[in-house]
């Protein structure tokens, strides 16, 4: 919970940083998403708060009827009229002043379902047919639907989170080859049948190429963290959020943060999120049933596989994808379900042996 603590408040001290110039120009409030971000805090921690004196077995009775209505959500985010457009992803269901993004809550309703299953079918897990097989069939459907939106980067962090946790329930290896070469060739697919998919990729093996289009965000994002150096260029005095650096408050606020407090505040920051992990799977291997431990592991999975990809995009090593760094990045359904799935992490933790 310390930990937790410590990340939000890093995370308000820096959306206020990043964004206040844009805020100040959009809408004429330097504070308008600091307080926006204040209120999902809050939010999120009277959720954190509730979900934890739940007993996490109890998830499991309803862990089916979660599932379907994430599924709902889904499909009605595609439904002209109901699903609202941003960048170039139809994603989001407005509900008055707010939204949500049902593809978030997807994530942990299909944790949750998924470690009822690996919980009750694991001796099954061996076999293609009657454990390995109905899981991806699963994951695979929540993927495409998720795709349809389009929203790839979601998509890969629930990806990569279910096969996690169907790896940790002893599923073969020689299956998981099997899916992958399947998995590649989607991907691939998926990336040809995108113009600006293409474009990211060209952009993140040569940025320099075209520096006002493809690459002009991981360029901004390099400018920011360079002059950053080993100790920063002092919070607030960061230059890359006057309008060099895109939404500098949600995707790239690592960027700032590592132009700001430098090497060692972003090393720190890392250093709190391996913390966060290591608790987590600590939490998860004392868990007292099978069911606690594959709903820790996929929850601090989920929040792990996050935090890599976001850093990752930001400091170039794989291309720009558009995820949110947990606890930090503006924005309300992502923060929520992020408290959410702590929430569940602490209670598993009051009946672990730890």
């Amino acid at each position: 919970m310390l930990i937790i603590i410590a990340l939000l408040t890093i995370g308000s001290v820096m959306i206020y940083s990043a964004s206040y110039v844009q805020a100040e120009y959009n809408f004429g409030d330097s504070f308008f998403y600091l307080k926006r971000q204040l209120l999902f805090s809050v939010v999120g921690i009277a959720a954190m708060f509730f979900i934890m004196s739940i007993p996490y077995g109890t998830w499991k009775k309803y862990s089916k009827i979660l599932l379907l209505v994430c599924f709902i959500l889904l499909l009605a985010v595609l439904i002209p009229g109901v699903g609202m457009e941003r960048n170039g992803a139809q994603s989001w269901i407005g509900i008055g002043a707010f939204s949500i993004q049902p593809s978030e809550f997807m994530k942990l309703g299909l944790i949750i379902y998924l470690s009822v299953f690996l919980s009750v079918n694991q001796k099954y897990i061996t076999s293609f047919k009657n454990g390995f097989l109905p899981s991806i069939i699963l994951v695979f459907t929540a993927f495409g639907l998720i795709m349809l939106q389009p929203d790839l980067g979601t998509g890969v962090v629930l990806i990569l989170t279910c096969m996690m946790m169907i790896f940790v329930a002893g599923a073969k290896l020689s299956h998981f080859f099997g899916i992958a070469s399947i998995g590649v060739a989607g991907f691939l697919y998926l990336i040809i049948s995108a113009p600006y998919r293409i474009s990211r990729i060209t952009a993140f093996l040569n940025p320099w190429e075209d520096p006002l289009g493809d690459g002009f965000q991981i360029i901004q994002s390099l400018y920011a963290l360079g002059p950053g150096g080993l100790m920063g260029v002092g919070l607030g005095n960061s230059l890359q959020k006057y309008f060099y650096l895109p939404e500098p408050q949600t995707d790239f606020i690592f960027a700032i943060l590592g132009e700001e407090l430098g090497f060692i505040g972003g090393t720190a920051l890392i250093v709190l999120f391996v913390l966060l992990f290591w608790r987590g799977v600590r939490i998860g291997i004392e868990a007292p049933d099978p069911f606690g431990r594959f709903l820790a592991l996929g929850i601090v999975s989920m929040i792990t596989i996050q935090v890599m990809i976001n850093v990752s995009v930001v400091i170039g090593l794989i291309p720009v994808t558009g995820i949110t760094l947990p606890f930090l990045s503006y924005g309300g359904s992502s923060l929520t379900l992020t408290m959410c799935s702590v929430g569940i992490l602490l209670n598993i933790s009051k009946y672990s042996r730890i």
